[in-house]
């Protein structure tokens, strides 16, 4: 439909031009016209047509919303960061499920794979296909702005979801966690549980995400400015990209390099703690509420909250990774020709067995922990 309209356009102006040159006057008058004159005319023509079609892209694209796409399919492209984690191929699985051909939508769907420029290559191929909304869940923060504006350009609205972008702000909507939040959650509920069993000192070590990742980044933001606030020491931060094998690695290297000198290990995902299990218990080194170990995790996937009910992880900070329901109500919302909120925030919850279940806030606001029981851990993800 948009190239019709296009195709059009293009009638349009060669009518118009030959019109004018028709009506403008004789031939003479047209031959002695100055060169310069004749160039700025044609390149200002140039722009106005060029305008002119962008216009008709924007245009065609918001007829399309408002009519649904005439009762057809709504064509989705999801550029995912990879399946390097259980939260990972939930966010999948819930973008699969929810953007269904059942539920009216026809879902273009690329792995990326933790690669950064395969990503910016897929949103490109969605802009080719011309679909009518993209989905971005940014394997880094930075480097958008040139894609992000060759949407705006396409008239393709953009939907970020989970991670952040930081050097642009065109896109239209974003679906996720607040990641410093879960760090401060993180550190005020230690401070809490450490005055609980009269621990007097914290000696931490970190195993971060993918480092530059928004969540990367939240994380360690939140969880340093609340040891800054209650003087924990943290002894070392390296990543373990968010797998397992990244964490039981670095979990090796602090056995080794931080033997008998920490009683905290703060993993921010699952799977970077099931690593990490497996390093401390090849160290014999203990953890968990009952160990000499505090094991801190973030996600909150099935198998994590399980590890928390068999006394291994002391508490699990979630990340929702189901955002396709909100993804789809921000669609439904730009197909009724609404404006949804530029920032969508899901519902998450703090978890852990009740004697490490402590009251404590994050700035100022009381937090809600939840007791893991079989029942809760059936309805996770």
């Amino acid at each position: 439909m948009k190239r019709n309209v296009i195709s059009m356009l293009a009638a349009t102006s060669m009518v118009a031009t030959l019109a004018l040159t028709g009506c403008g006057g004789s031939k003479e008058a047209a031959t002695t016209a100055a060169p310069a004159e004749t160039k700025a005319a044609e390149t200002t023509a140039a722009v106005t047509e060029a305008a002119s079609v962008t216009e008709a892209a924007k245009e065609v694209k918001e007829t399309e919303a408002a009519a649904g796409n005439a009762g057809g399919l709504i064509n989705v492209g999801f550029a995912q960061v990879g399946h390097e984690s259980d939260w990972r191929t939930a966010s999948t699985k819930s973008c699969q499920d929810v953007f269904s051909e059942a539920n009216g939508y026809n879902l273009s769907f690329v792995d990326c794979d933790n690669d950064s420029a395969a990503q910016l290559e897929a949103v490109r191929s969605f802009i080719e296909q011309d679909v009518d909304y993209i989905i971005i869940d940014p394997i880094v923060s930075t480097g958008w702005d040139t894609v992000l504006t060759e949407c705006e350009d396409a008239a393709i609205p953009v939907i970020v979801i989970d991670r952040t972008i930081d050097d642009s702000d065109k896109y239209t909507a974003w679906v996720g966690s607040d990641f410093t939040k879960e760090g401060k959650a993180a550190g005020e509920w230690l401070k809490a549980y450490a005055d609980k069993k009269g621990i007097s000192e914290i000696n931490a070590l970190v195993i971060s995400g993918t480092t530059g990742a928004s969540a990367q980044l939240g994380r360690s933001k939140g969880f340093q400015e609340i040891a800054d606030k209650y003087g924990f020491k943290i002894l070392d931060e390296q990543t373990g990209d968010f797998t397992e094998d990244g964490g039981q690695q670095v979990m090796e290297s602090y056995c080794k390099s931080y033997a008998g000198k920490f009683n905290v290990v703060v993993c921010q995902n699952d799977n970077e703690a099931f690593g990490a299990m497996t390093a401390m218990d090849n160290a014999g080194i203990s953890y968990g509420p009952n160990g000499d170990v505090v094991l801190i995790s973030f996600d909150s996937c099935t198998a994590g909250l399980e590890d928390v009910k068999a006394e291994k992880i002391t508490a699990d900070f979630e990340c929702n990774p189901l955002a396709a329901p909100f993804v789809e109500q921000v669609i439904q919302q730009l197909q009724k020709g609404e404006t949804p909120d530029k920032e969508v925030y899901m519902e998450e919850h703090w978890f852990a067995l009740p004697d490490a279940i402590v009251d404590f806030s994050v700035d100022g606001e009381a937090q809600t922990m939840t007791e893991v029981t079989d029942a809760v851990i059936e309805a996770q993800y």
